[in-house]
């Protein structure tokens, strides 16, 4: 397969603070009051700044604020196949937006090229393209119109494109009266049915409703199996996991990982869960709890899992003086309050006591949770449980994520499931004519999941 995308030491650097005096006229006075060591002219009285010629030119901003330089990407190289699916991951500004940005042309790098070989269709922000003037039906023409296809070529694809983006009634209307939520299905269809060789998108698909979602990620695979190229950036692991084949991830501007996408995200799974644990020490009784993880079935640390996956919570602690019947409390919290817990108040499995290093796990075994989020609190207690050594305390987060069709939810209410609760057991249901329909949320024996966010 040839190199469609080829990013050579790409680098972007930004300037923060007001730079400039809005006019030119301005700008002179204050550079020459700069070379020659002056205050500032567009200083407010009584806050003047003196410059010195030893500062760069650009070091200083409006009215003698320092206007810092900070690199959203650093010296960036990687190459991209025709008919890879790559996602781009990484904690809020890590950069992966600016390469989106980077390689659509939207800036320029500050160092290094960039080489693309076909059109590109990128979706970086809620109305990317748009006219907000123009109405839908103009707007695709628009859209199609910069990515160099003719008008026959996009009447040919109109009506698909109408259809998929569920706005027929509004078609005609200016997409300046349109919701956030209409942006984002009239402006992934047009990306998406207008035939790039290039797809790109970004976190903006989270806009959209759950079932619009799995819907766009159900479009971007058939682009894929064409054999046309995807960069997908987003922070749900699920859908980069069903999507990409090829991961990287960012940090801090650089790379740093570039793989298979299951092990890029595992890395990245752990290096999130490390970067903050928690750790706690009660002077009174000497015991410090020194990290928290959670992992799956496998032992594998993760922070994102299915529901009906195992998960172990592994805590590390230190006694620097002998603890004596130490009560452990977990605890698994969703959005809506407590699900179950793990006490050792009420089961009386407690170890006699801690003394030295050692490690406390807690193995829940195929946890019934549906998609959401989730945290873990601890408590820790001593003698009759009446000594708090460690009052209930968020120490880790989780997220469990699944396309609910495939453990059972065939209804089309289903987006709705994971609001309305935050567990399930499994059950049946009987009818007369001898239907059984069964919902369970043990990993289904084929793994097919798509997406719930």
């Amino acid at each position: 397969m040839s190199v469609v995308i080829q990013a050579d030491r790409l680098s972007k650097q930004y300037q923060l603070g007001q730079i400039g005096g809005g006019r030119l006229f301005d700008d002179v006075n204050q550079w020459w009051a700069k070379f020659r060591g002056k205050e500032d002219p567009l200083a407010k009285v009584g806050h003047g700044s003196a410059f010195h010629r030893s500062h760069r030119l650009n070091s200083f901003a409006r009215n003698g604020a320092c206007a810092d330089d900070i690199w959203a990407l650093r010296n960036v190289s990687f190459e991209v196949k025709q008919g890879e699916v790559v996602g781009i991951i990484g904690g809020n500004g890590a950069g992966k937006s600016t390469i989106l940005k980077i390689l659509s042309r939207v800036t320029a790098p500050s160092e290094g090229v960039v080489r693309v070989k076909g059109r590109i269709a990128s979706l970086l922000e809620v109305g990317t393209g748009f006219h907000f003037e123009l109405t839908g039906r103009e707007n695709i023409f628009l859209n199609g119109a910069i990515l160099g296809m003719t008008k026959s070529e996009i009447r040919r694809k109109f009506d698909e494109i109408v259809a998929f983006s569920e706005v027929e009634q509004f078609i005609d209307t200016p997409v300046k009266r349109y919701s956030s939520g209409m942006h984002v299905r009239l402006a992934f269809a047009v990306a998406a049915h207008l035939e790039p060789e290039i797809l790109i998108v970004d976190e903006v698909l989270a806009v959209g409703d759950a079932a619009f979602q799995k819907k766009c990620l159900g479009k971007m695979k058939d682009v894929a199996r064409e054999g046309r190229t995807i960069l997908f950036v987003s922070h749900n692991m699920e859908a980069v996991r069903r999507l990409c084949t090829r991961g990287i991830w960012l940090r801090n501007g650089k790379i740093q990982q570039d793989g298979e996408i299951d092990t890029v995200v595992q890395n990245y799974f752990k290096s999130v869960s490390e970067e903050k644990p928690f750790t706690f020490t009660s002077p009174e009784s000497g015991l410090s709890i020194n990290r928290v993880v959670l992992n799956n079935g496998r032992g594998e640390q993760m922070s994102q899992f299915r529901p009906g996956d195992d998960l172990i919570v592994e805590v590390s602690y230190h006694a620097e003086k002998p603890v004596e019947t130490p009560y452990f409390i977990l605890a698994i919290h969703g959005v809506k309050g407590s699900c179950f817990t793990a006490n050792m108040l009420l089961d009386g499995h407690r170890p006699k006591r801690l003394a030295g290093s050692g490690t406390i796990s807690c193995k829940f075994e195929s946890i019934p949770l549906l998609p959401q989020n989730y945290s873990v609190q601890m408590a820790i207690r001593t003698k009759d449980g009446n000594d708090h050594l460690l009052d209930s305390r968020e120490v880790a987060f989780f997220t469990v994520a699944a396309d609910l069709a495939d453990y059972g939810y065939k209804g089309e209410f289903q987006m709705l499931a994971a609001r309305s609760t935050h567990m399930v057991v499994p059950y049946e249901w009987r009818f007369s004519d001898g239907t059984v329909a069964s919902v369970s949320l043990k990993r289904p024996a084929t793994a097919t999941v798509e997406l719930f966010p």
